[in-house]
C-alpha cells in the first residue's frame, strides 16, 4: 500500500473509531493517580515499570529516582489510593509478581564498569524484603513464565552515554539470567547466566539486553537494543535456539527536522529498529516497540516470527496518528520521533490487544491482533512519558505508568493512569484531530492557543498556534459539528509570501472582511514584539500594529493572550486581554487594552484577578465578545491537584470604557459563568494547565480548548469541548 493510501486509510480508521459505533468496545480513561502521593517528601518521583497483584487489586511500580517501589490500591479503579512506598538499597528497574510475592530487579552498580545488582523478593502483604539473589550485573527487564516457575532477567550492563559519544562496545558485556522459582521462592542456586556474546553483527562482543518476555513454551525472547538484535533462548536449558537482526526500515512522509514546524515531507532510509520492549503474542510471534537509542529510531512497532521473519511493520503509521491528534513531538523529529518504548499484549474476551506506548508523544496506540496485519482500535492519552503498561483482563483494565516528573512547583507530576474496556458509542479521546492535506499528509498541529467562531456558520471555528511553531505560525479551520472536532485546513501566516517569523500568536478575532486580527504575545528575550496583526483570508499580513510606547514602557514577558472585537464601523474596537500584571499594575489587577483601528487610539480598563494559591499565579488566557457581554478565561498556572482556578467570567460591554494609558483606569466588574475544573477532570485525567481558547459560535454555543505546549514537557493532551448555549 502506498504511503498516501495508507494515510487516507488512517484518517478513515481514526474517524470510524471515534464515530457512533453502537456496541463496540473501547478503552476509556477512568482515573489518574499522581505517584507523589505515595512518597510526598521526595523531590522527584516516577512510575516506570508497572505490574499488578494476581488478584488485580494492587498496582506495583518501580520508582528509580525515588529509590523504591510504590503500591496503589485499585479495589475501586475509579478511585485509586496510595498504599505505601518501600525504599530499597539501590535503584529498582523492574517488578513482577508471582503469588503473594513481588520480585524486583535492583541496580546496585558503583559505576558503568563495575555493574552489580540483585533480584529482591518482597512480601506484598507486609511490603518487606524477604530475600535477594545476586545476579552478577545491572538488571533491566524481568519477566515470569505462565506458571510462575521461571524468571528471566535482562542483565544490560548499560553503556555510558558520555563516554566516546555513547558508542559501543563498552565492557563489561551484558547477559541473560535465568532463575527457578520453587514454592513461591527463588532458588538462587539455580542461577544460569546465558552468554549472548558473538551473536549480533553490531558490537557482538558487547550485548546489551534491554527487554525479555517468556511464552508458554518457556522460550525467552531477548531484545538487544543497541545491538539491533533478537535472541531466542530455551528458558529450561539456557540454550540459545535462534538469533537474528532486528533489521532496518525505510520511512517516508515523516518530519525529520527539529525546526519549529511540522513538515511531513521528509524521508529516512535504512533506519535501524533498535528494539526496546518485546512481548510474545503467542508461541510463534512477538511484538516489539522500536524505540531506537543510538543509531536507530524507526518510530515503529513490528511483529516478528521467532525464526526472524518480519510479519508486520508499522512504519510511519504511529507518527502519522500522533500528528493528526496534535501529539507529534517536534523536538524529537531529528531523532526518534514519537519514540515507541513500552508494550503489553493481553487477551480480553475473544480479542487480543497490542498496546504500544509512545514515550515522547505521550500516547498509547491500541491494536487488535488479527493473525496478520493488526487492526488499529484507538489512541489513549497518557501522562508525560509512558514507560510501562500492564493489562488486567480479569477486570477489563489497562494501566500506564508515566515516568516524567516535571517538578513539585505546579508542573505535571508522574502519574499512573487507569483505563477500562467497555461498550461505548465512541472513545472519549481524541476531542479534536486533523484531516489530511491534498497530498495525503497530516495537517500537523500543536499548541492551540486561541479561538474565534465564524460569524454565520454554527460549529465553524478558527484557532491559532503559539510560538512553539515559530517557523510555521498557523490559523486552523475547525469543524466542531463532528465528534471529534476536525481541523479541516491549516493556513500559514505569511509576510511577503513567506512564513512569518517572530510571532507568538495567542489570540484571534474576525476582522469583518474575511480576514483576522491576531494578537502576538511579545518576549524581548526571543525578539518577539508585542503587536497586533491584521491578516487576509490567505494568512498574509496586511497590517502590523505595534503596541504604543506608553504601554511598552511597562512591559514584562506575559503580554497579549487574547483579542476580540466590539462595535462596528468607526466605533470598532479591539480589546486585548493581557495575561498578567505589568510594571505599573497593582497586584491582582491586569489590563484589558483597547485599540481603535479607525482612530489609532489606545486605552485600557482594569480587570480584577482572583487571588492565586500559594506558589502559583493567576492570569488571563482569552477574551471573547458576544452580545452585551465579554467572556474572559481566567486561570492559574497549576496542574493536577494543585490547580484551583480554571474559569470563565463575563464582563458587561457597557463597562468597557477605555481610559488613557498611564492615567487612572476604571475597574470592571465580573461574574463567574463556568468553572472549567469539572470539565478538565471529566475524562479521568489530571487538570491540565492551560485553558487558552474560548469562542461562541453563530448559534450561541460556547467552545473551549487547552494548549498542549507542543508536547514539550507536556502530556500533549488537548481537550476541546462544548459548554452548550450561553
Amino acid at each position: 500500500m502506498s504511503q498516501t493510501k495508507l494515510l487516507v486509510a488512517l484518517t478513515a480508521t481514526l474517524l470510524a473509531t471515534t464515530a457512533s459505533a453502537g456496541a463496540a468496545e473501547y478503552f476509556n480513561r477512568i482515573a489518574s493517580f499522581p505517584v507523589a502521593l505515595n512518597n510526598p517528601d521526595a523531590e522527584e518521583t516516577s512510575a516506570e515499570i508497572i505490574t499488578v497483584s494476581e488478584d488485580g487489586m494492587t498496582l506495583i511500580y518501580s520508582d528509580s529516582p525515588g529509590g523504591g517501589i510504590g503500591f496503589i490500591d485499585i479495589t475501586d479503579p475509579k478511585a485509586p489510593a496510595a498504599k505505601g512506598f518501600l525504599s530499597l538499597d539501590g535503584e529498582p528497574t523492574t517488578v513482577v509478581v508471582i503469588g503473594d510475592k513481588l520480585f524486583s530487579g535492583v541496580n546496585t552498580s558503583e559505576s558503568f564498569v563495575e555493574p552489580s545488582g540483585n533480584l529482591s523478593t518482597i512480601d506484598l502483604a507486609s511490603q518487606t524484603i524477604e530475600a535477594s539473589c545476586e545476579i552478577g550485573g545491572q538488571p533491566d527487564s524481568v519477566a515470569r513464565n505462565a506458571d510462575g516457575s521461571l524468571i528471566a532477567i535482562a542483565i544490560e550492563n548499560e553503556r555510558d552515554e558520555d563516554l566516546n559519544d555513547g558508542e559501543i562496545p563498552q565492557m563489561p558485556a551484558g547477559s541473560l539470567a535465568l532463575l527457578n522459582v520453587v514454592d513461591g521462592a527463588v532458588d538462587c542456586d539455580s542461577l544460569k547466566i546465558v552468554d549472548l556474546t558473538g551473536l549480533a553483527e553490531i558490537a557482538g562482543d558487547d550485548p546489551e539486553p534491554e527487554y525479555v518476555s517468556i511464552n508458554s513454551l518457556n522460550e525467552v525472547v531477548v531484545s538487544l537494543q543497541e545491538n539491533n538484535h533478537f535472541v531466542i533462548v530455551d528458558g529450561n536449558s539456557g540454550e540459545v535456539t535462534a538469533h537474528f537482526s532486528a533489521g532496518a526500515v525505510d520511512l517516508e512522509n515523516i518530519d525529520v527536522l527539529d525546526n519549529g514546524s511540522l513538515d511531513f515531507t521528509g524521508a529516512q532510509a535504512g533506519v535501524l529498529r533498535e528494539p526496546d520492549s518485546v512481548k510474545w503474542i503467542d508461541d510463534e510471534r512477538f511484538a516489539v516497540a522500536n524505540e531506537g537509542d543510538y543509531n536507530g529510531g524507526s518510530r515503529s512497532f513490528s511483529i516478528f516470527s521467532k525464526t526472524g521473519e518480519v510479519l508486520y511493520e508499522s512504519g510511519a503509521d504511529l507518527e502519522m496518528k500522533a500528528a493528526q491528534l496534535g501529539h507529534y513531538p517536534d523536538k524529537r523529529s531529528d531523532a526518534k520521533g514519537v519514540e515507541p518504548e513500552g508494550m503489553d499484549v493481553a487477551t480480553f474476551g475473544e480479542n487480543t490487544y497490542i498496546f504500544v506506548g509512545l514515550e515522547r508523544a505521550s500516547l498509547v496506540g491500541v491494536y487488535k491482533d488479527t493473525g496478520a496485519e493488526p487492526e488499529f482500535v484507538q489512541a489513549l492519552p497518557s501522562g508525560v512519558g509512558p514507560e510501562g503498561g500492564v493489562a488486567i483482563p480479569s477486570r477489563n483494565l489497562f494501566i500506564t505508568a508515566n515516568e516524567n516528573d516535571l517538578g513539585a512547583d505546579g508542573a505535571a507530576r508522574s502519574h499512573v493512569m487507569i483505563y477500562e474496556l467497555a461498550e461505548a458509542e465512541a472513545p472519549s479521546y481524541p476531542h479534536i484531530m486533523s484531516d489530511l492535506d491534498a497530498d495525503g499528509r497530516p495537517l500537523g498541529w500543536v499548541a492551540m492557543s486561541g479561538l474565534v467562531a465564524d460569524a454565520e456558520k454554527p460549529g465553524m471555528l478558527f484557532g491559532v498556534s503559539d510560538s512553539f511553531l515559530g517557523n510555521q505560525p498557523a490559523i486552523y479551520t475547525i469543524d466542531a459539528t463532528t465528534q471529534p472536532a476536525r481541523i479541516t485546513a491549516k493556513t500559514i501566516v505569511t509576510r511577503n509570501g513567506n512564513p512569518a517569523q517572530k510571532l507568538d500568536l495567542e489570540g484571534i478575532a474576525l476582522d469583518g472582511e474575511g480576514g483576522f486580527w491576531l494578537a502576538s504575545e511579545g518576549r524581548s528575550d526571543r525578539l518577539i514584539p508585542h503587536a497586533l496583526y491584521r491578516v487576509d483570508a490567505d494568512g498574509e499580513i496586511a497590517k502590523e500594529v505595534p503596541f504604543p510606547a506608553e504601554l511598552l514602557a511597562e512591559e514584562i514577558r506575559f503580554g497579549a493572550e487574547g483579542v476580540t472585537v466590539v462595535g462596528t464601523g468607526d466605533e470598532t474596537t479591539l480589546w486585548i486581554a493581557m495575561q498578567r500584571e505589568w510594571k505599573n499594575d497593582a497586584k491582582g489587577v491586569v489590563k484589558l487594552v483597547s485599540y481603535n483601528p479607525a482612530s489609532g487610539e489606545w486605552g485600557a480598563v482594569n480587570y480584577p484577578l482572583e487571588a492565586p494559591a500559594e506558589g502559583g499565579w493567576v492570569g488571563l488566557s482569552e477574551i471573547t465578545a458576544h452580545g452585551e457581554l465579554v467572556y474572559i478565561v481566567e486561570r492559574d498556572n497549576q496542574i493536577g491537584s494543585k490547580a484551583v482556578l480554571k474559569a470563565l467570567y463575563s464582563v458587561p460591554v457597557a463597562e468597557l470604557v477605555p481610559g488613557a494609558l498611564g492615567g487612572e483606569l476604571t475597574t470592571v466588574t465580573k461574574t463567574l459563568v463556568r468553572d472549567f475544573v469539572p470539565d478538565l477532570t471529566s475524562t479521568g485525567g489530571y487538570v491540565l494547565d492551560k485553558v487558552e481558547g474560548f469562542a461562541i459560535d453563530a448559534s450561541g454555543e460556547g467552545f473551549a480548548v487547552t494548549d498542549n505546549d507542543g508536547v514539550d514537557d507536556s502530556s500533549g493532551e488537548t481537550m476541546f469541548w462544548s459548554i452548550g448555549a450561553l
